[in-house]
Formats: C-alpha cells, structure tokens, sequence
C-alpha cells in the first residue's frame, strides 16, 4: 500500500557539542536525505522538525535539525526514528520503496495461485531478493524481471513467473 509516510532513519547518536544528530539511513544512499527540508519524528506526521543541514559521513549520515542546538536535546533523540512524507519523494515509476511491497500478497500471473506475502527484502549487490511467507515458511525469490510480471502497490498484489524450484511444491 502507498503509505503516506515511510521511515527513513534511526537516531543512533550525536555528533559534537551543537545538536548535530548521527542517523543510520534506511535507504539506498546518505546523500538521499539531502532531498529533503523537513522530516517527522512519527508516522502519522504529527511532529516534525526542519533540516538546518545534512551530510553522509561514510554510511551515516550528519544531520542537524533547527531546534536541537546542544549534544544534550541530540541525546534525548536517541533511537528515535525519522519520516519522510511520502509524497516528498516521487519515485520513478515502477519504482517502490521496501515498506510498501511489505504485505503485498505474491501471486501467479498466469493462474492466480497466492504463493505468500512479502514479508521483507534483502540486497543482495545483484539484485534485491525478496521473502516471501507462507504458513510458517519463508521462501527467497529474486526481484528480476524474468520473475516479477507485475506490482501493484495500491491493491498490494504483486504478480511473478516463479522460476523452476522456487517453491517446495514444484516439480
């Protein structure tokens, strides 16, 4: 489903004596938070707070919001998770973040058959690998473009061609 806000981050520390927070990004790169100027500390966008500036430092990122000005109001923030708001972040298209193919019911594009659920993604370097669940089993299946048919994030449908073996009941 489209979500209207997707985490970004976790607040892991501080960095200096000014407020400058330390974040572990949950996205593809650091730098993808210099795309933005405000961010929310809950999913719902209830509390927010401004970007005064943001940096990757490695593969974390340095980040200093307006109104955390000492290393003691960053601390306080400390494990606290960061929100974008969706609609901040236009994807291409075809193109989803992880948060919202979770739940996504995965089917067979030519006979409907439910394989699962989505129920997380792993990179790989090649090519993202997705878990499917099923009745207490899990199985892997590659997110290529041999395999997936379809995804449709609103209805949460996803659509694939399972390759030979992917699943137990296969011959």
């Amino acid at each position: 489903m489209i979500l209207d806000f997707i985490e970004i981050g976790k607040i892991v520390g501080t960095h200096g004596i000014r407020g400058e927070l330390r974040v572990n990004p949950w996205c593809d790169s650091p730098e993808f938070f210099k795309n933005f100027s405000t961010l929310y500390f809950d999913k719902l966008g209830k509390e927010s707070a401004k970007i005064s500036s943001v940096r990757a430092h490695g593969n974390i990122v340095l980040l200093k919001l307006d109104e955390v000005t000492t290393v003691e109001l960053a601390s306080s923030l400390r494990g606290k998770i960061l929100y974008i708001k969706r609609s901040d972040a236009p994807l291409e298209e075809g193109r989803y973040f992880v948060q919202e193919l979770i739940g996504c019911q995965v089917k067979d594009a030519s006979t409907g058959k439910l394989y699962g659920t989505i129920s997380d993604v792993s990179a790989t370097g090649a090519n993202d690998v997705w878990h499917i669940k099923n009745q207490g089993q899990e199985y892997l299946i590659p997110a290529i473009p041999d395999v997936v048919v379809s995804i449709n994030v609103e209805n949460e449908v996803v659509e694939i061609n399972p390759l030979r073996g992917l699943f137990d009941d296969e011959n």
